[in-house]
């Protein structure tokens, strides 16, 4: 969850390192650390954001000086955020500094031994006991930095990315991976190790990444070797990076978040580009057609993701059952990986994930995979370890998404996972060829119906005004649009903090309506013309205690604008691409209320973007 940023080449490290914390800061911003090597190793760290860090050294009496050097921005787990618990960490002797994304589960253990030994820790990180466990392994066995690495991770029991500085090697950076991303960018004369590509893109596209269990020695003279714990040499092939520095730029627009949400037409008509033709009436993946007589013939698929992710995959449900006619169950990877599931070899194993690093879902595929089952991902990010692992996959297009509560990856995820129904139901013979082309036809209109939703901010922004001091707040769907009111009430949790809940609209009777009253906001997706009636019953019951009702409906309604305090209008569209479009006012109503509210927006606290640890 934490970024990682290094440097080694003949420019000045840490201008260079700081640029790169300020893209990774959405992977953590509880602290933020940098270290230089320049004869002597300078280790400069803050609490806070990365602006406090650079105000530090500011005010520091030691100019940042050194052409290698790492820096890391942290979201914490073992230590509360401080001073003393940021990273880069050092060893007792000060010759060793270290950052680290991930979790040493073991570090109590290593820590009481490393006591015993005579060591002192000046902080509560897991992440210290690594680096004193190098020191200890180099001291005993008298090996070389790149060994004792290697031989103090075999003793590791956890998810890691880490970098290694030596003050008596000062032309050579070290960096290692177990369950967490990390990524080698080869440039001229400069190389690069970071979590993602962010920091790397704007001085070179050429990136290998690295898999679980490889350590990475980079000398200033350009020579590099890649092998694994056993000492097996690998030889990973050069990527080029399909990104571009304008994408990690606001673009003119305040927030991160507000850009990505108006990205959506972009986002989602590239996510189908090439996989949707409707006047040629055909729908298809690749990652899907290389493999569909398998994937035709399954018994049941099995959805796993977490958080968003889940609920992109609870629309799947209703859009596989209902096109294709197979059963589907919706798992928590973070639940499915602990209990003993029963996996079959002919299930259809979908994993769904925005950076493909979330570390739940890929110890979920693991035990898929080792059942026999066939795993298909559902990614963002190009390399990724889950676009890596999994038999064969989609990426979504989305771009980059720098916003941590996710909006663009949500619809990209929905697209991908529409023409993937419509693509099976086809092939299974379980659609009717008009009913197929119409919801191609209809998918096609999507990008356009956002825009329409998008020049309907203001409104939506006055609603905002009207409830942005609530402390609770309900959201009620039914069918497609059930899953559509939990991304919604998440959203307004992540970044208003306001409390929140998403119900099935039927279930509001059964106990969430005991908590309404005069100033509890209620906002319910009634875009469903299947139980349209029903949800009209609903609305009447809240307001017979006095809730206030915001309403998601279609342009065509007459009915629950009456009755509704207020209302967002949104195009029709065929019920089972509902969801692409009735999430779009969540997105916005949630921004500008947390906005009034004086939050951050695209950092949130206490979260980060992509979860790859436990």
């Amino acid at each position: 969850m934490c970024g990682i940023v290094a440097y080694i080449g003949k420019k000045e490290a840490y201008p260079l390192i700081v640029d790169g914390l300020r893209k990774m800061e959405y992977r953590g911003y509880d602290s933020a650390g940098v270290a230089l090597l320049d004869q002597e190793l300078s280790i400069y760290k803050k609490k806070g954001k990365v602006q406090d860090l650079e105000n530090f050294v500011l005010n520091s009496k030691i100019k940042p000086t050194g052409t290698i050097g790492m820096g890391h921005t942290r979201w914490a787990t073992h230590g509360e955020p401080s001073d003393r618990n940021s990273h880069p960490h050092t060893s007792g002797n000060g010759d060793l500094a270290l950052i680290h994304n991930g979790i040493i589960e073991n570090y109590a253990t290593l820590k009481d031994a490393l006591i015993e030994l005579g060591h002192t820790f000046k902080s509560d990180t897991d992440t210290e006991v690594l680096v004193h466990l190098i020191e200890e392994i180099q001291k005993k066995y008298d090996l070389p930095i790149e060994e004792a690495v290697k031989k103090s991770l075999e003793k590791v029991v956890g998810a890691y990315a880490i970098v290694v500085m030596d003050k008596k090697n000062p032309d050579l950076i070290i960096g290692a991976r177990n369950s967490s991303p990390l990524v080698f960018g080869l440039g001229e004369d400069e190389f690069f190790l970071a979590s993602d590509a962010s920091p790397i893109i704007k001085y070179t596209n050429k990136v290998i990444y690295l898999e679980d269990e490889d350590v990475i020695s980079i000398h200033r003279n350009g020579e590099y070797k890649i092998s694994n714990l056993q000492n097996k040499t690998n030889n990973h092939q050069i990527k080029e990076l399909d990104l571009k520095l304008e994408e990690l730029e606001k673009g003119g627009f305040d927030h991160f978040m507000l850009k990505e949400i108006y990205q959506q037409p972009a986002t989602i008509e590239q996510s189908m580009k090439g996989r949707l033709n409707a006047s040629e009436g055909w729908a298809i993946l690749g990652g899907m057609s290389q493999h569909i007589n398998r994937i035709s013939k399954s018994k049941r698929i099995i959805m796993m993701a977490c958080g968003t992710s889940w609920h992109s995959a609870l629309i799947g449900e209703y859009l596989f059952e209902e096109i294709a006619r197979i059963p589907v169950e919706v798992e928590y990877a973070s639940e499915f990986r602990y209990r003993n599931p029963i996996i079959y070899e002919d299930d259809f194993i979908i994993a769904l994930s925005q950076s493909g690093e979330t570390a739940d879902t890929l110890a979920a595929i693991e035990i898929a995979k080792e059942k026999g089952a066939f795993v298909y991902g559902i990614v963002n990010v190009v390399g990724s370890s889950i676009a890596r692992i999994t038999d064969s996959g989609s990426y979504i297009h989305a771009g980059p998404e720098i916003g941590v509560a996710s909006t663009k990856a949500f619809t990209s995820q929905l697209s991908v996972i529409t023409l993937m129904a419509l693509y099976l139901g086809h092939e299974r013979g379980k659609i009717s060829e008009g009913y197929y082309r119409q919801l191609l036809n209809e998918l096609e209109t999507v990008p356009r119906k956002v825009e329409q939703i998008l020049k309907k901010n203001d409104h939506i922004k006055y609603i905002a005004s009207e409830i942005k001091n609530a402390s609770n707040a309900l959201y009620l769907g039914r069918g497609y649009n059930f899953p559509v009111a939990l991304e919604g009430a998440l959203k307004l949790k992540e970044i208003s903090y306001i409390h929140a809940e998403g119900y099935p609209a039927a279930e509001m009777k059964h106990g969430p309506i005991a908590l309404i009253d005069m100033y509890m906001p209620v906002v319910v997706i009634a875009t469903n013309k299947s139980a349209y009636e029903k949800i009209v019953s609903n609305i009447q019951e809240v307001k017979a205690r006095k809730g206030i009702v915001i309403a998601i409906i279609n342009e065509d309604d007459t009915m629950i604008r009456e009755i509704a305090d207020f209302f967002i209008e949104i195009p029709a569209i065929a019920e089972p691409l509902s969801p692409l479009l009735s999430v779009i006012p969540l997105q916005l109503l949630s921004y500008h209320i947390a906005l009034m509210r004086g939050c951050n927006v695209d950092q949130p606290r206490n979260l980060a973007k992509s979860v790859t640890v436990e």
